[in-house]
């Protein structure tokens, strides 16, 4: 496959899966939103989805104050965000488009009704709008498109590269997460294991929709430490580090055993990271620092990533 082709994959995968990550981050930023104790974190609320994003200086740009209206129209509906949620799905879109013959039908369906719905939904009025609708919306687009590749693509590189851009997306989509929860929501230390952590880890899970799995995996009471070790150490949780990691991890494999080439620094260094990651344990987790921990898994992903851009693919497509 010519690495421009790749590059197209790869990112289609990424568009697709940081859309729905910026609705689950407004989706978030709602929920806490109404909680009795919002607005007394190390920011507010919204600004933290901003901070949690990256596009915090854009948005500073364009707006200035970090007022909710603002944000939600910046991160859902503003082209001037490359990462707002219409940005990535019509570049998504774009992509598939320049190599529509290396997808199946059912997955370029997928990707243009996404692409017509959004450009739909963009015309009606705001006020008849609600943000809940509009996440799920995002939620159920992404989850249609991993279901029609799944279900219609041959396991080819193709594939491969999909869904290698889903699980290097999804690794860092979720340690952001985790981490606009704990270090940029949380008033102070002290506020670790109150009732006000426990809801905000409530609400972080409901946006994930792993609310029900989490109590199937752990029962009881929800506490920091089980929030830590499901959503980053947890093999069995699909967006945990763990999982989003090796899921690269075999793809890298499975690209290296299609074109029958020896290991190369990308494989390696995703086996590092994986084997890093098997050996972690929650203590030393919160000993390091939660946040020390996931901006450390951050750079290690981006790395991890430009490997991937240098060694497989053209650089060109975005």
């Amino acid at each position: 496959m010519l690495s421009r082709t790749a590059e197209n994959l790869f990112w289609v995968a990424r568009y697709m899966e940081r859309a729905e990550t910026m609705a689950r981050l407004l989706e978030v930023g709602s929920r806490i939103s109404l909680t009795p104790s919002a607005g007394h974190g190390h920011r507010s609320d919204w600004e933290s989805l901003l901070q949690a994003s990256g596009t915090a200086a854009g948005f500073a740009a364009k707006y200035g104050d970090p007022v909710q209206r603002n944000i939600e129209s910046y991160l859902f509906f503003d082209r001037d965000n490359p990462s707002s949620v219409i940005s990535c799905i019509e570049r998504a879109r774009e992509n598939a488009r320049i190599v529509r013959t290396a997808i199946t039908g059912q997955v370029w369906d997928t990707l243009n009704t996404a692409f017509q719905q959004i450009r739909q939904i963009e015309r009606q009025p705001r006020s008849e709008m609600e943000l809940g609708e509009l996440c799920d919306w995002v939620n159920r687009q992404s989850a249609l498109l991993r279901g029609s590749m799944d279900g219609t693509m041959l396991r080819n590189d193709g594939f491969f590269f999909m869904n290698l851009g889903y699980a290097l997306e999804r690794a860092d989509n979720t340690a952001r997460l985790i981490d606009v929860k704990y270090f940029v929501l949380l008033p102070s230390v002290e506020m670790v294991g109150s009732g006000l952590d426990n809801h905000q880890w409530r609400v972080l899970l409901r946006a994930l929709n792993a609310h029900r799995a989490f109590h199937w995996a752990y029962g009881g009471e929800i506490t920091s430490a089980k929030i830590v070790d499901f959503l980053i150490l947890n093999p069995a949780s699909p967006r945990s580090l763990l999982s989003s990691t090796k899921k690269a991890m075999r793809h890298l494999d499975n690209l290296a055993t299609y074109y029958n080439k020896p290991a190369g620094p990308a494989q390696e260094s995703a086996h590092a990271l994986v084997a890093a990651l098997s050996a972690a344990r929650v203590p030393e987790i919160f000993d390091e620092g939660l946040h020390e921990f996931l901006t450390r898994f951050i750079h290690d992903i981006g790395g991890l990533t430009g490997l991937v851009q240098r060694n497989y693919l053209s650089g060109e497509a975005r």
